[in-house]
């Protein structure tokens, strides 16, 4: 295994992102999940699952997780003593699709039909319950593609999984599973829950490089312009050419792909930015053509979120 200060940063990327609102002493009633019962608690809580997400899920066999779910306890236990080991010994799961659609009192419509607060559930039978409401929900809005999953315990956790990584910036999925293991299924759900946009390349047997940079081309407009969480799906029965794992290669590095945009289209899609440019960059950044395009390049890696689906056979 190999893990870096990449993989830290995103233990502390999760804990921040987490809502503050339990973490107020005093506050009546909170309801802090599992055995948690002290804003203390919650969040050593909080660290334990960002650890676990970030570090414990790259682990490929039962006895490296086991060992580092071990390792994380008795850092807890060094640290913060019996007591707060007590409260994070039983799992607390943290999920960001727990608050219902925020609707406008006077008109009745919509604001934010997927408000994205992350904090812990009660319960896994809590969350099975939301998921499952989800996915009736999108049977009720899909036309074509329905889904009908059993969500039983490990299907609701590898959902969770995508659906955390869908709701942080620069959040893609590397799924390893065989055939009708449900990866392909459960990022669709995620990303309906998520409010991300799913894609996923129409193979042909003319499929090539362009129309893989087309694809591409339209994903980076609704991720960079509009702001829109993209989820792309891409298995590798999808890798029609070797040259496809280098473009995917260069969108997880830096988020440009060499040659994808001309000249001229790379010249409207500045001229495009610049409104988002105005109302999002830190006040007293120059428009400026390079800037914009910085910005259009870093909106891209924010939204554009990649899950790779690919089976270990063969």
């Amino acid at each position: 295994y190999l893990f870096n200060m990449r993989e830290l940063s995103k233990v502390f990327q999760g804990v921040v992102l987490a809502e503050r609102d339990r973490f107020k002493l005093g506050a009546a009633e909170q309801r802090f999940g599992g055995a948690v019962a002290s804003p203390e608690g919650y969040l050593v809580a909080l660290w334990r699952h960002e650890c676990e997400r970030v570090f414990c899920d790259k682990l490929t066999t039962h006895e490296d997780k086991d060992w580092g779910d071990a390792l994380i306890m008795k850092l807890v236990g060094e640290a913060y003593g019996k007591s707060v080991v007590k409260q994070v010994e039983e799992r607390v799961y943290f999920v960001d699709f727990l608050r219902e659609p925020v609707m406008d009192e006077e008109t009745g419509e919509i604001i934010d039909a997927n408000p994205s607060f992350y904090e812990s559930a009660d319960s896994l039978e809590s969350l099975t319950d939301v998921a499952m409401k989800r996915q009736a929900m999108f049977n009720e809005t899909s036309k074509s593609l329905k889904l009908d999953l059993v969500l039983f315990e490990d299907a609701l956790k590898h959902m969770m999984r995508i659906s955390r990584l869908l709701c942080m910036d620069r959040g893609s999925a590397l799924l390893i599973g065989v055939g009708g293991s449900g990866k392909q299924s459960l990022t669709r759900l995620a990303a309906y829950i998520a409010g991300a946009f799913p894609f996923q390349i129409q193979i042909t047997k003319t499929y090539n490089q362009a129309n893989l940079f087309e694809d591409l081309k339209a994903l980076y407009k609704i991720a960079g312009l509009k702001g829109q969480k993209v989820a792309f799906i891409f298995t590798d029965a999808e890798v029609k050419e070797e040259a496809f794992l280098e473009y995917i290669n260069q969108l997880l590095m830096t988020g440009e792909v060499a040659g994808l945009f001309p000249k001229d289209e790379q010249d409207a899609l500045v001229n495009d930015c610049r409104p988002a440019f105005k109302k999002h960059a830190p006040a007293g950044l120059v428009d400026s053509y390079d800037n914009l395009w910085s910005f259009f390049l870093s909106r891209v890696r924010d939204n554009l979120h990649l899950c790779l689906c690919f089976s270990p056979v063969g």
